[in-house]
């Protein structure tokens, strides 16, 4: 059986991504499972994991990474650190026609090299299978709560960049003290939403059904999680069924503002379509019986759905205000103004966790594929170039956004 050299590469964006696609441990059980693969990994002052544990592991580290045939990462890799005639594997943020990632693209292109991209793997059924999005879900319903303290003045939680790790993340939790008639919205059943999910069910918070949650009160604080059918309806007044919607939601409106008034608290995981009416908007906000004071956006889609997203903001400062009169960023503590958490790479304030549960994602679902056969095609599928230098059959509607034209 013939070697395969596979490289992990040193993160090169700025600001530092310190996760890890692998971490040592996964590195020695790799080997140890494939033993026809043997890993390179790049030196790093950043990672969250030191060169030293990947040495203690006894993985071989090297500054050259040439001789790799797959070369994995997180993040974009950096132009520059691109090696022509490899396979590369990375979230690549390009086959939503993103206009600042089209050099990236090109210069794989130039450079003829295959581009696995983590974000468009999916199995037979169409499924996505590795991502970090149960971490943005966690981190993100966290900083929910850090935020409602903050704002309400109730407690106070240590950012979770600033914690160790899950474990510390959850004993910051035991701080969080509740008003009884405290609700809260969740939209969203992936990922993003279970991850979510994680965190509120570490808490003293009852579930209950989005009828209940909009017609009784309650003598404890209480959560619902919405389907899209929750919050959408036919305009036509017509049977809501879900692929409807997903197959043309400009035909649904929005029903989200009847939570407005009962929602103390927000979080939305959801996957939202362009066509789709906005959630919630501007106008929904000034209505005189809001309630809505956070807003946690791990979705994350600006100027957009949730009328209060304005922009992502940053780890180092997650939060900011959205003032109900004059639709404009203010001061999250003021009255009149909800108090919104847009970090969008919330995966990042744990990359030891995150990169644990991504490393475990490679092992189970992408792996097998990429070292044995590729039978469910989930590594072509997944590939928007070739070795040749061209875009793959399942990417070529990619053509115009790689000439300009789009």
């Amino acid at each position: 059986m013939n070697t395969i050299k596979l490289g992990v590469i040193r993160e090169g964006k700025v600001p530092p991504d310190k996760r890890v696609p692998l971490t040592p441990k996964q590195c020695k059980n790799l080997e140890a499972v494939y033993p026809n693969v043997k890993i390179t990994v790049q030196p790093s002052p950043i990672r969250a994991y030191s060169d030293q544990q990947y040495l203690d592991q006894g993985i071989h580290m090297d500054e050259d990474l040439t001789s790799c045939d797959i070369i994995i990462g997180v993040k974009e890799v950096n132009e520059e650190d691109l090696i022509p005639n490899k396979k590369f594997m990375f979230f690549s943020h390009t086959y939503k026609k993103q206009p600042y990632n089209r050099d990236l693209l090109n210069a794989i292109l130039d450079k003829k090299i295959q581009l696995i991209d983590y974000e468009v793997l999916k199995n037979k059924s169409g499924r996505r299978i590795i991502g970090f999005g149960r971490y943005a879900g966690i981190v993100g319903c966290y900083n929910a709560f850090l935020t409602y303290g903050l704002k309400h003045k109730l407690f106070s939680l240590k950012a979770a960049n600033k914690c160790a790790d899950r474990k510390e993340v959850e004993e910051e939790l035991k701080k969080v003290v509740l008003p009884k008639d405290t609700k809260i919205v969740l939209s969203g059943f992936g990922r993003v939403g279970h991850g979510a999910r994680e965190i509120l069910d570490l808490l003293p918070i009852k579930e209950v059904s989005p009828e209940e949650f909009l017609e009784n009160d309650f003598d404890q604080a209480v959560y619902t999680q919405l389907e899209v059918g929750d919050y959408y309806e036919r305009r036509d007044g017509g049977e809501f069924v879900k692929q409807d919607f997903y197959n043309d939601a400009a035909s649904f409106k929005s029903t989200f503002s009847r939570y407005l008034s009962v929602a103390n608290m927000y979080i939305p995981c959801h996957y939202w379509s362009s066509k789709a009416d906005f959630i919630f908007t501007r106008e929904d906000l000034k209505a005189e019986n809001v309630k809505l004071s956070v807003v946690a956006d791990i979705s994350c889609d600006i100027d957009g759905p949730i009328a209060c997203t304005l922009r992502p903001s940053k780890i180092a400062d997650p939060i900011y205000g959205y003032n109900l009169s004059s639709e404009s960023e203010d001061d999250f503590m003021k009255e009149n103004v909800i108090a919104v958490m847009a970090v969008d790479n919330l995966p990042c304030e744990l990359p030891l966790d995150a990169s644990e549960d991504f490393g475990k994602e490679l092992m189970k679902e992408v792996f097998p594929s990429l070292f044995l056969e590729d039978t469910d095609l989930i590594i072509a599928r997944g590939s928007e170039t070739t070795l040749d230098g061209e875009l793959s059959e399942y990417f070529s509607f990619l053509t115009d956004y790689v000439a300009g034209k789009e």
